[in-house]
This record gives structure tokens, sequence and C-alpha cells, in this order.
């Protein structure tokens, strides 16, 4: 029994710890920073205010991830977010394809207690900071309501990823709060006051269908008059979770410190919303389903933004700048919502999407007055109107993956975050990205390292890619319609198409290309024929007749026509899609964009693919090969499809796929490097949306490695990762690597990114 006597006052347990990075916020930034760092090799303390990790991905929120490829509904193509956050989202979807929200929370917890580096303090909320001087933080000081224990955390480098950056606040780092008018950075879409300054809160429910007649008693909060609630006349009773992301609230308050106030309203709607849904008799849908859960804590979009050395703005966004110091990108629409959320009479929310993904620069990611702060997630240092499309979790996941390697970087070489603008120190943060899975617009990896590189390479086969010419069935032609082509510079092919015509009529095929180079918006016009056809099952050829300059994706594009019906294959290839000139509601695509007049925003169509189990390529055959998947490039540095599929892909005939690398004289191999096809098309939204498969159709599940001795030093099966590192007990010493994989199906040819060797297992 332990007793005490009675006392003036107790001082609270007190705990002592150091690292050397300490995160604060433990959301997908602040996930993918802590993860990204601990590999590196350096100590990480994730100090995060909630029982779990994820933030607004969590249970307690529910909202799906989402980055630049926003729902496969824009033009973004292969543009899921590389590194830890594909590994997060590759893992939840082997998982959890039917996008449980509880097992996200596992998966994100069992990641990273895996890290050594990492230790971890859950429910343990920053308070207050000591400075070393002005600009530089000493310790943070936190309290965890679980242990009643007070902690005191030192560390050389600091990282707010808090979302309200409670750290930045009370370390005195510039931020900045609400909407730059429209006059400081010439933004176009910069709100007017009427429309308001801050996105607001929201709070989802989730129902369930009980097989029997379920009676809803609401409490005396709840909403009373529900025709307040505008967005209300056009809602679904089956809709639930985030896609009520409309049910939003705050942003004509503080959205810091009147969260709590704002939760109160957002509860007041969803019991309203319940109870007219239950008890009005306009749904008998719903007769049956009951509340399984409602949000305790609100889903924040918007508070602080800090200010670091460069502010992106909206230009940033539409106008694709290149910057020098890039080390990350976005893609999500510009996405800003009324501050009166489901009180306005306006749409939920403004969306207007760039023609490609933009570059985020390494100056937005750190305080530009406290010397020793990273910033991570949604507080990076952008304009309100920019904000709305950094803001999104997959986004912010990559910014987290930039920090935590400059934050190792950092700690290496003794650096503050700002030195690494120095030529050496950016090259090096930037190829170690790039190495570690990040893809970075207009870059590529440059590896001395890598053994790879001085090797001979050679394969079994390459795919000779020549369309698609088998008919597996037949598709109206009522959607506007297109193939996408990898092709090399000269003189284009002639296309072979299928048709089944129903009466005689005319089609009108075109042939575009994107006017900016890695941009997959088929913007500019190659050749234009309007063909007249007869009735029946027939194939036609069209050869426009023209070159192009440089190796690039060209889009054979048939205009809509129900009464034509057009050949499509089940055969898929790394680095090809069709693509449809259709809707998604869902990211404001009406097929196209035509923004109002002075927004800053183009005008431009959508062309976007369908999900699996649709998708299949058009049966569409092209004259003589393109050779455009051949082994050379594993060694590019480009890890996913850009202007060219920038993978090998052995023909599907060859029985034993293998790349051998060949080296004069013998290497000493301590790990191997290989990035597969989990296909970054695909959104992998996290929860709600379910997933017709947990294994990317593309991937090589099955494979092993040979040395010179022709003995088997590595086997893999089941592989449904994009990288996979093959680090060895002890080192092997051989002249001979040969890698032979198995086709993922019959109608997908094995293929293959990248493949690196390093001689030390230790990071680069």
């Amino acid at each position: 029994m332990k007793r005490e006597e009675p006392s003036l006052k107790r001082d609270l347990n007190q705990v002592n710890l150091s690292a050397d990075l300490i995160i604060a916020g433990g959301g997908l930034s602040g996930v993918c920073t802590a993860i990204t760092a601990a590999r590196q090799g350096i100590k990480v303390l994730l100090v995060q205010d909630r029982p779990v990790l994820g933030g607004n991905s969590s249970s307690e929120v529910r909202l799906w991830i989402l980055g630049a490829t926003s729902h496969m509904g824009n033009n973004n193509r292969w543009a899921r977010e590389g590194g830890v956050i594909d590994e997060l989202l590759v893992e939840n979807t082997f998982r959890n394809p039917e996008g449980n929200p509880m097992i996200l929370d596992m998966i994100l917890l069992d990641k990273v207690v895996q890290e050594p580096n990492i230790q971890l303090l859950l429910n343990t909320a920053v308070y207050e900071i000591t400075k070393k001087d002005n600009d530089t933080i000493e310790s943070v000081q936190a309290f965890c309501s679980q242990n009643s224990t007070q902690y005191n955390l030192s560390a050389q480098l600091f990282c707010d990823a808090t979302g309200d950056g409670i750290m930045g606040f009370l370390s005195g780092a510039a931020f900045r709060m609400g909407a730059e008018p429209k006059e400081e950075f010439d933004e176009g879409m910069a709100p007017t006051e009427e429309y308001g300054e801050l996105l607001g809160h929201s709070l989802y429910f989730y129902s369930k269908d009980t097989g029997k007649p379920v009676k809803f008693i609401p409490p005396s909060f709840a909403l009373n008059d529900i025709t307040e609630i505008p967005r209300f006349r056009n809602f679904n009773a089956n809709e639930f979770g985030c896609k009520l992301w409309w049910v939003e609230f705050g942003g004509r308050l503080d959205t810091v410190h009147d969260t709590e106030k704002i939760k109160w309203e957002l509860w007041k709607v969803v019991y309203g919303v319940w109870n007219h849904i239950k008890n009005s008799g306009n749904f008998p849908e719903a007769e049956n389903l009951t509340l399984e859960w409602v949000g305790t804590i609100p889903g924040k979009r918007e508070s602080r933004r800090f200010e670091g050395d460069y502010i992106m703005t909206q230009h940033d966004l539409v106008e694709q700048h290149k910057h020098h110091d890039a080390i990350a990108f976005g893609g999500w629409s510009i996405d800003l919502h009324p501050a009166d959320g489901v009180y306005s009479e306006r749409p939920g929310c403004n969306q207007w999407h760039s023609k490609g993904i933009f570059q985020i620069p390494y100056r937005s990611i750190y305080s530009k007055n406290i010397k020793n702060l990273f910033l991570a997630g949604r507080i990076i240092s952008v304009s309100h109107v920019a904000f709305g499309a950094t803001r999104v979790m997959a986004t912010c996941g990559y910014i987290g993956q930039a920090v935590g390697m400059a934050a190792a970087i950092c700690i290496k070489n003794g650096l503050q975050p700002k030195a690494l603008l120095a030529a050496e120190n950016l090259k090096n943060l930037q190829q170690n990205l790039i190495r570690e899975g990040q893809f970075i617009p207009e870059f590529a990896l440059r590896d001395e390292t890598d053994l790879a590189q001085k090797a001979k390479l050679t394969a079994s086969s390459e795919y000779q890619f020549r369309g698609f010419d088998q008919v597996d069935l037949w598709k109206s032609l009522a959607v506007p319609s297109a193939q996408m082509f990898p092709l090399k510079v000269g003189k284009l092919p002639v296309f072979a198409i299928q048709l089944n015509v129903l009466i005689d009529t005319e089609i009108d095929v075109e042939l575009r290309i994107s006017d900016k180079k890695g941009n997959f918006t088929p913007d500019k016009t190659l050749g234009l024929k309007k063909i007249a056809v007869k009735k029946g099952k027939q194939t036609i050829e069209i050869d426009f007749g023209i070159e192009i300059e440089t190796d690039d994706y060209v889009y054979l594009m048939f205009a809509g026509n129900p009464d034509v019906e057009i050949g499509f294959t089940e055969s898929r290839l790394t680095g090809v899609l069709s693509v449809f000139n259709s809707k998604n509601k869902a990211v404001s695509n009406n097929g196209k964009q035509v923004p109002p007049v002075g927004t800053g925003v183009d005008e431009f169509e959508f062309w976007c693919p369908q999900r699996r189990p649709n998708g299949q390529n058009l049966a569409v055959n092209i004259s003589g090969v393109q050779s455009v998947f051949r082994v050379e490039n594993l060694l590019n540095g480009i890890d996913r499809p850009v202007s060219q599929p920038n993978a090998w892909a052995a023909e599907l005939k060859d029985p034993k796929p293998s790349v051998n690398l060949l080296w004069k004289t013998a290497q000493v191999i301590k790990k191997i490097d290989l990035w597969f096809d989990s296909d970054f098309d695909h959104p992998m939204e996290s929860v709600l949306m379910t997933h017709p498969e947990n294994v990317m159709p593309f991937c090589v599940r099955n494979y092993i490695i040979k040395n010179d001795a022709n003995e088997i030093i590595f086997e893999q099966k089941n592989n449904y990762q994009t990288r996979n590192q093959v680090v060895f007990e002890k080192e092997i010493v051989t002249k001979n690597l040969t890698i032979e994989l198995q086709h993922p199906s019959g109608n997908i040819p094995a293929a293959l990114f990248a493949v690196r060797c390093y001689a030390d297992q230790k990071e680069q």
C-alpha cells in the first residue's frame, strides 16, 4: 500500500527525454517524417496528442487519404505519391481493401513501432517551449493525460506537424491565418469577404443496415429546423462517412481556439440531419438504418500557415513553376470552401485543377525565423489559395518525407535546415529522396554508389509494343474514348482500329499530345480525321503522316458516337492506359474545366481512366514496333511513367523473364533494391471506398535472384509492394546477378522500373 501525508502542493511525474529530431503531431505528415528520419539512422521522438496515429485519416475522423491522383478524376496520370506514403497506402490496400479505418490505425501504429529509432508518445500534448536564443528552440514541454506525466523533450531539430502549428506558434515563428487579398500575390482565386477567408471543420457519421426497423430519439441539442441547411436538399440517405465532407462549419470563427464550439455546432447538425432522415417520413429507405458511429473530434482543414523563405501561390500551381530546390509534388485541385459551410447557399467547394502536378520547394518547409524548426503537413509556407491544393493528406505525407530526410542530413552533418540550400547539400537531399522512392518532377536519380550502373545489362526479352489487336469485348462509343500510346521520336505509326458499326455513320478521330512535356492533359491537336464507316465489324487504318520531336505519349481520340462500338482488350501493360472524356462530380470534373474569367485558371478537357475492373485498353494496333520497354530503362533514374513508361517489360510469351547484370570483376553486394509496378495511377483511398483487388495487377508477385554460380541467393513469393529491399546477412561476391520473374498473369507481362545494387546496407 502507498500512503502520503497531506501536502500543500505536489509536482507531476517528470520525465526527461532527448533525441536528434522531435516531431509534434502524429498525423500522416508526422508519421512519414518520423519513419523517413528513423530509417536514415537518427533518433526520433514522435509526440502525438491523440490515442491513435493518422490525424484526419484515423478512426477518430475517417477521411480518406488523397493527393495528386484526385480520385482518378484529373489529368495527373501515375501521380500517386511515392516513398513512405506509397508504402502505407499499398499496405493498407493489401490488408484492408474494404477501407476499415480501425485497420488503418493498426497499420500506421505497426509501421511506427517497427522502427527502433522512433520513440512514440501517444496522448501527449506539447504545451510550452524553451528557447536557446531568440531563433532557436532548445526543448519542448508536453503532458500525457493517461499517465499524469510531464515530459521535457530536448533535441537539435524540431518539426511541427500538428496541423494548428502549436510548436511554431509557441516558438514565435512567423505565420499567417486567413486569406491574402488578391493584390498581394495577384491571385485570381483569392476569395472575397463574402466567400470567407477560412475553410471550416467537418464531422462525419457512419450508418449501418441492421436488417430490421430501428427507431431514433434525438438528443436535446439536435438541430430542429433542417431547412437551415441548403445542401441537405440534395441529401442521399445512403451516403455516410467522408462522402459527407460538406457537413462543414467554422470558417467564420477562429479555427484554432473555437474548435470545441465548432464541434458542438457540427454535432447539432449531424444529429439533426439523422433525426430528419429517421423521423421525417421522407426517407423510407432508412427504416432499418442505425447510427453506428459519429465523430468525436472534427476534421480540421485550415488554421495557421507558417512562413518559410518562399511562399507558394496560385501561380506556382497553375503555371507549374520549376523550382531548383523542389523536394516533392502536389496535384490536388485548388479546393476552397465557403466559410459558412453547411449554412451557405453556395456550392460546398470551389475546385479548379491545374493541367498537371506542381513542384513543392524546400524553402517552403522550414521556418524563416526559427533556425531549427521544420514545417510539415498543412502548415507549410503557402498562400491561402495555394493551400487549397497542398493541404490534402497524401501531399502532406509526401512533404513529411522530405522533412525527415532533410533532418537526417542536417544531423549527420551538423547543419541547420536553411544550410541545405547550398548546392551540394541540396543535391544530396534531392538524390537521397529519389533513391527512397520520392518522385520529384523533372529530376532523376544519378547515383554513383549504385553498382548496377557499372554493369552490362541484358534481358531475356524486351516487350515490343505494337498496340493491341485482340478484341475481347465490344463497348459503346457513346462516351468519347481515347488510347494513350508511348511513342518514340519521329514519324508516327499507322493506327489500325477495330470497330463494330451499328448503322452507316461517321466517326471523328483526333490525335493529340500534351503541350507541356511531362503533363497528361491532351491540349495540343496534331491531326483530325472524319471517316465514313459502313455498318458491320471492320478494321480501319488511319495515317496522320505526322512526326513528333520527342519521345512522349500521344492520344488517339474518338468523339462520342452511340452508333459505333469499339473493340477492347483484356491485355494490360505497365505505363499504358485508356482514358475517357467522362465526368467525376467528386472532384468537380464535368468533362471540361471552364473557369470564370479572371480566376487565372486554365480551360481544358479532362481525359481520365476508368477504375478496374473496367479500364481495358482499346484494341488499336500500330504499324511498326515501338521499343519503349528496353532493359536500359532500369538505369534511367525514373521509377514511374512520365513521358515514357520508364520500365523494362518482358514479352508475354517469354516463359522465364529475366534481367542479367554482368560486371568485369566480382562485386561485393550487400543490398539490392527492386522497384515494381504497384500502379501509381490507382489512388488507393484509405477508407470508405473499396478496391477491386488487394494487389495491383501489374505487380510481379514472385521472383528469384541468382549469383554467378547459378545459385539462388534470394527468393520472393507473393510480393505486393512497390519497393523490395533485399539485404543480405552476409555480403555476396559475384560477377553476375540474374533476376528471374514470373508474369503477374496471362494478360500482363512482367515489368520492372529499376534495379539497384549497393556494397553497403547503410542508407546512402
